[in-house]
């Protein structure tokens, strides 16, 4: 298969190019200075000259506090991006896949969210990924949205990186309690969205197992690594966070394991990711 990912120099992206390179398909990664998917005509030439099988868009917009500064960047990246891809993926007769966020809920329930809950993004991250959804769905009825949550991954910005960077020099970090999601290691999500290329098209939550606070996440990352270093639990209030961040925003993965596609439980995922990003042995 001939497949196109955007976004390749992200984390996800990454792990995408890797996975798929393994599986011994022809993989044309892009990064954004390479394809700005929100020009219409670069996509136009680019997809007439590489003739892509299959679209993987993993280009997007994530910095939420900068995203309700730069709303027009974060709309134009966010919803008209994937609906100019998904207007040429369906011109071509194109398989696409387009990944979303579990912001694009309020996060104001206590019970995870499944594929047909009503969405009610609370910030323009969410709200611009809803309307990204909705265009790639209008115009292409057979494209596949996958909606992940607290990605982390190789040589990316994220929550895990963050915390080992800090607990290299502070003896005690400050960490929300208040906020509940699923932590999500882009080797899993990439292997299962390879599965799900194989099965019906539609919204899929995908995410690893299980769910914690950002809090039980920290304490996990530190108690794998061993360190020294205290996490202190506080509240989202005291954390004084500029942009709201969805207080649960669990998914439930019941639709993927319907469809026989099962993550491992996001512990797992991150023992394994450490082991590679720290390079420790097991036993030290």
């Amino acid at each position: 298969m001939n497949i196109l990912i955007t976004g390749a120099d992200g984390q996800l992206g990454k792990e995408l190019v890797r996975i798929f390179h393994e599986n011994g398909d022809s993989v044309q990664p892009y990064n954004k200075q390479q394809l700005d998917i929100t020009d219409f005509n670069r996509i136009k030439v680019l997809l007439s000259k590489e003739k892509p099988d299959l679209i993987i868009n993993a280009a997007a917009y994530t910095k939420v506090d900068l995203c309700e500064e730069r709303l027009g960047e974060a709309y134009l990246i966010n919803a008209i991006g994937p609906y100019y891809l998904a207007r040429e993926a369906k011109e071509k007769d194109i398989k696409l896949f387009h990944i979303s966020t579990d912001y694009v809920f309020s996060g104001n329930r206590l019970i995870p969210y499944k594929e047909e809950d009503i969405t009610e993004p609370q910030t323009i991250y969410g709200k611009s990924k809803r309307l990204g959804e909705e265009l790639v769905l209008n115009i292409c009825k057979d494209a596949t949205i996958v909606r992940t949550s607290w990605l982390y991954g190789y040589g990316g910005e994220n929550f895990v990186n963050t915390i080992i960077k800090m607990s290299d020099n502070l003896e005690q970090i400050r960490v929300v309690d208040d906020q509940h999601g699923c932590p999500t290691y882009t080797k899993d999500l990439g292997i299962a969205i390879k599965h799900l290329i194989e099965k019906p098209p539609g919204i899929y939550h995908v995410t690893n197992s299980g769910n914690c606070s950002w809090y039980e996440f920290a304490i996990e990352i530190i108690k794998i690594l061993k360190k020294p270093t205290k996490i202190i639990p506080i509240s989202t209030k005291e954390y004084g966070m500029k942009t709201p961040r969805p207080f649960y925003s669990v998914l439930s993965n019941k639709k993927l394991s319907d469809n026989q596609i099962a993550l491992r439980n996001w512990k797992e995922g991150l023992f394994e990711y450490l082991k590679r990003e720290c390079a420790f042995k097991d036993g030290n």
